[in-house]
């Protein structure tokens, strides 16, 4: 009987329908396979904004293409505020510059927040005779092609191709499916450097099996202080910045994306969710929708530039 009542008050002149929502439950898509950063962070605020509206809200993994097919769905979904995107770094802001995609990062959404960040880790396998990111650097400059790095694409190879461009060397990148099996490899010694999200660097870096040089971050991560930046380290201006963000399709009414900002800035200042945030290796962050949209617009900027400068090439 709400639910019918409430449908009947959307019908009514001068009405917003943003007050009748939500009627039903809101899917959130995300653009991986379960068990990563993004699908963690999606359920954590899904259950968060499940208590803040009302209604379920159910994750739903799309995979394939690197985030593409996921990202494209919603870009083209209904603007109802029933379909939702737990979006990340690579498919949102990177990939339309690398190949041709079905959307426009930002032209076909409506940022409600952004989630989360994280930095990547540059680690070295112990056989590595490189104690610092200068060290790595000057031992890549004398064997020039010799020094292998794993990744999944994206990101985390992203960083690497970054890295190399910037500090005028030459490494062999190896692709994995995953950032879990890229950092299993170069534990394993199958690969010698690799860059991973935080969230897979953070069991070998503790166990000893990776040795971390450096973060790609702009400032040293709260969970590993000890641990410099490689713009502090060795190349001023590096930075790449892993990121979980929620988004609507373009058009979505601006009353549900701040009811829905509203309901993640809510989770977030949970003490429970902070503690699961920190053992994700991510940092909340909560901001409002205009500010994610002028985020958004810097990376994109940022990125569509330095890939048309380097002509640098990423797999997805």
């Amino acid at each position: 009987m709400i639910r019918i009542a409430l449908l009947l008050l959307a019908l009514v002149p001068g009405v917003p329908f943003a007050q009748a929502w939500p009627a039903k439950p809101l899917r959130m898509v995300v653009p991986f396979a379960p068990g990563g950063v993004t699908d963690s962070t999606a359920r954590l605020v899904a259950a968060k904004m499940q208590e803040a509206l009302g209604e379920p809200v159910v994750v739903e993994n799309r995979t394939g293409a690197g985030g593409i097919i996921a990202t494209e769905y919603v870009a083209k979904s209904a603007p109802d505020g029933y379909t939702i995107l737990m979006g990340s770094a690579a498919p949102q802001t990177l990939t339309q510059f690398l190949q041709r995609t079905g959307y426009d990062g930002l032209r076909d959404f409506a940022p409600i927040t952004l989630v989360n960040t994280f930095p990547i880790v540059l680690m070295v396998h112990p056989s590595v005779p490189a104690h610092d990111v200068r060290e790595l650097i000057a031992l890549a400059k004398a064997q020039p092609g010799k020094l292998n790095f794993a990744g999944a694409g994206g990101l985390t190879q992203f960083a690497g191709e970054i890295f190399k461009y910037m500090a005028g060397i030459d490494m062999v990148y190896v692709p994995y499916k995953g950032g879990a099996p890229a950092a299993a490899a170069a534990a394993a010694g199958d690969a010698q450097v690799t860059f991973a999200n935080y969230s897979d660097a953070l069991a070998y870096m503790k166990s000893g099996r990776l040795r971390p040089l450096g973060m790609t971050s702009a400032r040293r991560f709260a969970q590993s202080p000890d641990v410099p930046t490689i713009a502090e380290a060795a190349i001023p201006g590096y930075q790449v910045d892993s990121w979980n963000g929620l988004l609507a399709p373009s058009g979505t009414p601006p009353e549900i994306v701040k009811r829905m900002a509203a309901a993640v800035q809510q989770g977030l200042k949970d003490p429970a969710t902070h503690k699961r945030m920190a053992e994700m290796g991510t940092e909340p962050v909560g901001d409002k929708p205009a500010e994610f949209r002028a985020f958004l617009q810097a990376e994109l900027s940022k990125w569509g530039g330095f890939v048309k400068q380097s002509g640098i090439k990423v797999e997805q």
